[in-house]
């Protein structure tokens, strides 16, 4: 990399926590040069203003929760339904680390860019698109080679499974007790062991 790219992505990985804990809109050029060290002269010297630095922290924040999510539905776990089981266990087993750096990056930028944010709430919306495209791909998949019930609506379980998912980590991040978030992650197990999976006859 440049100069001038290493310098834009040490902006990026300096902010990722502080824009993700404080807020996208909250955070101020004052908290970035605070946080990376650097003048104001050099973080408008790589971005145009405040509002590109957020989404390219945005980007990479919810580039890291892909990357890690997608481990789950890696070679590892051979078969649809071991896949979607790592994909619950993902979350059971890193709440320390969501939830230290301010929880989910997509559920933090959906809610705060809805109305005030649209060029945040586009990249958001397109994050959850390639979300629920990754756990429908699982769920056909498993369609296709006889191991989940045919009849059930892939996209329709995706979108669910989010929805608890999300749901379970804005009522334990509120309350401060990951039991919500472990009984929806207990009801998508149940989903899967119980509704999607094809058992011997």
């Amino acid at each position: 990399m440049s100069k001038a790219e290493k310098t834009k992505q040490l902006i990026i990985e300096k902010t990722a926590t502080l824009f993700n804990t404080k807020g996208y809109i909250l955070t101020s050029l004052s908290d970035i040069t605070q946080a990376t060290g650097l003048t104001k002269g050099s973080i408008y010297g790589n971005f145009e203003n405040k509002d590109e630095v957020a989404i390219e922290v945005y980007k990479y924040n919810a580039g890291l929760l892909s990357k890690t999510i997608s481990r789950s539905f890696g070679d590892e776990y051979p078969t649809p339904i071991e896949k979607l089981h790592a994909f619950v266990d993902f979350y059971r087993k890193n709440w320390p680390v969501v939830f230290s750096n301010g929880g989910c990056p997509l559920m933090n930028a959906a809610t705060e860019s809805d109305d005030s944010f649209p060029a945040l709430k586009k990249q958001v919306k397109n994050s959850f698109n390639i979300w629920m495209n990754k756990v429908s791909e699982v769920i056909l998949k498993g369609q296709k080679n006889g191991e989940i019930n045919d009849s059930i609506n892939a996209d329709q379980y995706a979108a669910i499974f989010i929805m608890l998912i999300e749901g379970g980590i804005l009522l334990s991040k509120t309350m401060s007790d990951q039991s919500y978030l472990n009984r929806a992650l207990d009801k998508i197990i149940q989903m899967i062991d119980h509704e999607l999976t094809i058992l011997p006859s």
